[in-house]
């Protein structure tokens, strides 16, 4: 089996290992398509993300599709949860699952990821894929469906106003979940060209480089229900808070490299703002499903390169330089 394993910073290396098995309530998927998320790229560029640090070598790869190689369901195509709860801790058992103490993650930790041609993993948490949802889209249920949970966490008002701070994939996946969910208004800022085109694509209405060379935006002059951060930067945080409306709602969903978020506190008290963080996206994957399948929101378009697994270190390169949207991985 081929598998991609990252030993190092930006030492992702290619190679052959032993075929897994799978174990008592596990199912062997056959891995057809992988999405590279900036948290990978944490893993790849920092050997860490958050307080997490690479203590072995380990398989990356969290956004995943693939197709059921192994026993009763054997050729169903099924979406890949990368999330493994332990259900019997305090936060599962009061519903917050993606806040689990003893979670297992794909591609995390000492839980090797999906860039590999097979995967064992729990029944339960593969979802079938509808007919009409590629591969490729499969594999990107999982940002959409944090985007979703970011939308839960900001209760915006149905005909409110929003604002998407960082347009990569999930941000861009963000603007069309607020259109969907009736939002009458949404301001995009992004400071790579390519993204603010689509962004305008997928239905901001107002669209800001937030670093031009002259005149800086008057971000205050917004006054968004909520804004949802989703850059990893202080910057970003920053323009959030001074978007937002007094008594306004900030949702931070961008992972800092730092691991470790600032912003002014003056800002934030003055308008009495309420601070929402997003960790990953909490059993959202069905509703994920349900919207691509009713053509509710565009998957396929989001990507912007497919490369086989044998190209995995040139691809995460490409993917680091920001260069696209979505590149995908196919084992």
């Amino acid at each position: 089996m081929r598998t991609a394993r990252l030993h190092g910073i930006a030492d992702l290396r290619v190679g052959n290992e032993p075929p897994p098995a799978p174990a008592a309530g596990e199912t062997l998927v056959r891995v057809t398509a992988v999405g590279i998320c900036g948290s990978d790229l944490h893993w790849y560029e920092d050997g860490a993300i958050g307080d997490a640090k690479l203590g072995q070598p380990l398989i990356p790869g969290h956004e995943g599709a693939g197709e059921i190689a192994t026993g009763p369901r054997r050729g169903e195509r099924v979406a890949i949860d990368p999330a493994i709860p332990c259900e019997t801790c305090r936060a599962c058992r009061d519903g917050f699952r993606n806040l689990c103490y003893h979670v297992r993650f794909a591609g995390h930790g000492v839980t090797d990821g999906m860039l590999r041609e097979t995967l064992p993993w729990p029944s339960h948490r593969l979802h079938p894929l509808p007919d009409n949802v590629s591969d490729a889209a499969g594999a990107l249920l999982e940002p959409l469906a944090v985007a979703l949970w970011a939308l839960d966490l900001g209760q915006v008002p149905f005909g409110g106003t929003a604002a998407v701070v960082g347009c990569g994939p999930v941000g861009l996946l963000l603007i069309q979940v607020l259109r969907a969910a009736g939002i009458s208004r949404v301001l995009a800022v992004e400071p790579l060209a390519h993204r603010r085109d689509a962004a305008a694509k997928w239905g901001a209405d107002e669209i800001l480089d937030p670093y031009p060379a002259a005149d800086p935006p008057d971000f205050a002059a917004h006054g968004v229900d909520v804004a949802f951060e989703m850059a990893g930067n202080d910057d970003a945080v920053h323009i959030a808070m001074a978007a937002t409306r007094p008594g306004g709602r900030v949702v931070l969903g961008g992972i800092p490299g730092s691991d470790s978020t600032t912003f002014r506190a003056s800002l934030a008290r003055g308008k009495e703002l309420t601070i929402a963080m997003v960790r990953r996206s909490n059993e959202t994957h069905p509703r994920a499903i349900d919207l691509a399948a009713r053509g509710v929101i565009a998957l396929d378009p989001l990507v912007s390169s497919r490369v086989p697994l044998t190209e995995a270190p040139a691809a995460f390169a490409d993917a680091q330089r920001r260069t696209g949207l979505k590149v995908i991985i196919t084992p």
